[in-house]
């Protein structure tokens, strides 16, 4: 992105900002200490940069821009879970989260402002897509997440998960870039088996993640295990049905050795029966997966979903224990800050 006709100085990659400082008749050196507080010390500004003169401050300020999120409001939940709205330099809205459990302090980061997908139980979904996130942006997210983890419980991320605002494989490029940023050890350095991608299920791109050797892991946020409740809710899969992203997590697997994690929202009266069960019972053992996690549903305002009784619920979660499916219930976390699964969308105060 170029910002008052500069370009964004975090978009040159080391080898081209030792050329920048070589015509500029400036040290070579000066390209590592400029990489580093861009990436590694997350410098805001060219005047965070302190061991360069005031002159070269004044002078990359003058040539390139340093475009990076800001923080507008930061939302504190009763269970420790914070929500933040992050603003871009053209002034779009996009939110990330901080998920603090005993064991981990996972960031939910967004990939794109809004999104194009429209499931009927998201948030989200309901708001047209702006653009997507630049992969320096994403990185921002994560960078700003960690540092709350910081302040908040004196402890660094341990997990990051691309299932915020946004599908992720619909921005390919950025999402790859980006993972690569974070898991750099010019970087913030984080394993990328630390790190989840969660597709609403693009058969050619999860395709393109087998051929590119992805190391991080891949959820597929399914719901419904049939091609016609799946479309009642999920218009991607009219275009890329069971069929195709069975396949295509194959191959993935074939490509990566990477097993899947599947996600499954339950919904009263839609999602939630014995049959419903049986059959994620038998697409489970279709494709590499090595886990499902099941999803309390959380309301939002234009969807007239709702969430299972517990009785519901556990006998769900016991067909698929009785039939060996390797099954975890995630509560949900920051729901009094519509902060938890499918609520984000921009309503933060």
């Amino acid at each position: 992105m170029n910002q008052g006709g500069k370009q964004n100085i975090r978009h040159l990659n080391l080898s081209q900002l030792e050329q920048y400082f070589q015509a500029a008749g400036e040290p070579k050196f000066r390209a590592k200490q400029v990489y580093e507080w861009i990436w590694s010390k997350h410098a805001r500004s060219f005047d965070h940069m302190t061991n360069l003169g005031k002159s070269l401050r004044t002078k990359l300020e003058e040539g390139f821009s340093l475009p990076a999120l800001q923080v507008e409001t930061v939302q504190h939940s009763q269970d420790g879970t914070l929500k933040s709205r992050f603003m871009t330099v053209d002034h779009h809205m996009v939110e990330g989260v901080l998920i603090p459990t005993d064991e981990r302090k996972t960031a939910c980061v967004s990939s794109q402002v809004g999104c194009s997908l429209s499931c009927k139980f998201c948030a989200t979904g309901f708001m047209d897509r702006k653009r997507n996130l630049h992969y320096d942006e994403i990185y921002d997210q994560v960078a700003l997440i960690n540092n709350q983890s910081l302040e908040n419980y004196q402890k660094k991320l341990t997990n990051i998960v691309f299932m915020g605002m946004g599908e992720p494989l619909l921005n390919y490029a950025n999402t790859i870039k980006a993972v690569e940023r974070i898991s750099a050890a010019d970087g913030l350095g984080m394993s990328p088996r630390r790190i989840t991608v969660s597709t609403a299920g693009v058969a050619k791109m999860i395709t393109r993640l087998g051929d590119d050797q992805a190391k991080f892991k891949l959820a597929l946020s399914l719901h419904a295990a049939n091609d016609k409740k799946r479309n009642a809710i999920m218009p991607i899969n009219e275009t890329n049905n069971i069929k195709a992203l069975t396949e295509a997590l194959n191959y993935y697997y074939k490509k990566t050795k990477q097993h899947v994690t599947f996600e499954y929202i339950l919904f009263q009266n839609f999602n939630e029966s014995t049959k419903d069960a049986d059959e994620l019972v038998k697409l489970y053992r279709q494709v590499p997966a090595d886990l499902i996690n099941i999803i309390e549903y959380n309301p939002i305002d234009q969807s007239n979903f709702s969430k299972p009784s517990e009785e519901s619920t556990d006998l769900f979660m016991r067909y698929l224990e009785a039939h060996k499916v390797n099954a975890r219930l995630r509560r949900s976390r920051g729901k009094d800050i519509d902060a938890a699964c499918g609520q984000l969308a921009n309503k933060g105060k």
